[in-house]
């Protein structure tokens, strides 16, 4: 083996965030719209999906590395995530990482978020990342692709990534949204997880009922993908393979904060990958952990610990895929 490739960090997991972000929380005692605000707190994280699973993943003890493109104030970003004990292997590139304002009404505990678009990305860019990954790729078992695509990127950027992950044997989980979720989904990644307003978005179709929600799952699978978790919020999950199908019910909470809730389900399905688990088990402890990180105030999320304490309290039905 060459030098140059002994330099590459190993690790379980790689996330991918093309689009990363600041993420500045303000918690104020009921948004006032048209009128004037007083914060009562102000919060700082790192954020992009990619990157909200890597901090899910390290609070269930899995090694991640946390890669993408990183623009001018990204240093604070990934100081952050080194802090946590997050391995970081980014490429950097000209503007601004952006800022993406979370608005939190204590009242009543919704969320409005404003994104910022980001920098934008050169094909010389582009290159250079694709060979970082493919050498993080020969050394790694699951490989998450989450989030909005900054300028510059196409569409297919998820679909290639896909394919390249195949040729090392490395399973895919893809959450995306709009012409990167249906470009990436051509080239059938192992897992997808669109929450209900995705998927429907994705068939071009209302999906309103269960039936609805089944029928676009298995569309899915037939095309390819071995398992679909579609999450439906308070309502909870419903998980598809080729010859099964659960819609997994969660426990009442009191919701805190919406962030980070459907990162923190991606990062349980790569660690029921990890952990060769079931469809139902998958299903389950994806639940549980979007559930209990709602439960929490802010940017926290849920550990593998309390994830494993609440586990009983969901209840997975099998139905007729």
């Amino acid at each position: 083996m060459s030098a140059h490739r002994r330099n590459y960090m190993q690790s379980k997991v790689v996330t991918v965030t093309l689009n990363p972000a600041l993420d500045k929380t303000i918690t104020i005692p009921q948004l006032e719209v048209g009128g004037l605000n007083r914060v009562e707190q102000v919060r700082l994280d790192p954020g992009g999906k990619g990157i909200n699973v890597a901090k899910v993943l390290k609070k269930f003890s899995v090694d991640v590395i946390a890669t993408g493109f990183l623009g001018s104030e990204g240093e604070f970003l990934q100081r952050s995530l080194q802090k946590l004990g997050i391995k970081t292997d980014f490429i950097n590139v000209p503007g601004v990482t952006r800022t993406n304002l979370k608005i939190v009404d204590n009242q009543t505990k919704f969320t409005t978020e404003i994104n910022e678009l980001g920098f934008v990305v050169l094909d010389e860019h582009l290159a250079s990342f694709r060979k970082k990954l493919r050498h993080l790729l020969q050394n790694t078992a699951v490989l998450v692709l989450g989030g909005s695509l900054p300028r510059g990127v196409p569409p297919t950027i998820y679909a290639d990534y896909i394919s390249l992950a195949r040729e090392y044997n490395v399973k895919t989980i893809l959450d995306a949204d709009g012409l990167a979720l249906e470009e990436g989904i051509k080239a059938c990644p192992f897992a997808v997880k669109p929450n209900v307003h995705e998927l429907a978005g994705l068939m071009g179709r209302p999906l309103t009922t269960e039936k609805e929600i089944v029928a676009a799952g298995q569309e899915l699978i037939k095309a390819g993908i071995t398992i679909v978790v579609i999450s439906r919020g308070s309502e909870g999950t419903i998980a598809m393979a080729k010859d099964e199908a659960y819609i997994v019910t969660p426990f009442s909470i009191i919701p805190q904060s919406t962030v980070g809730a459907g990162d923190s389900m991606v990062a349980a399905m790569a660690y029921a990958i990890l952990q060769n688990k079931s469809l139902v088990e998958t299903a389950r402890l994806a639940t549980v952990a979007g559930t209990v990180t709602a439960s929490k105030p802010g940017t926290e999320v849920c550990s593998l610990n309390e994830v494993q304490l609440q586990l009983n309290k969901v209840q997975a039905t099998w139905i007729e895929p």
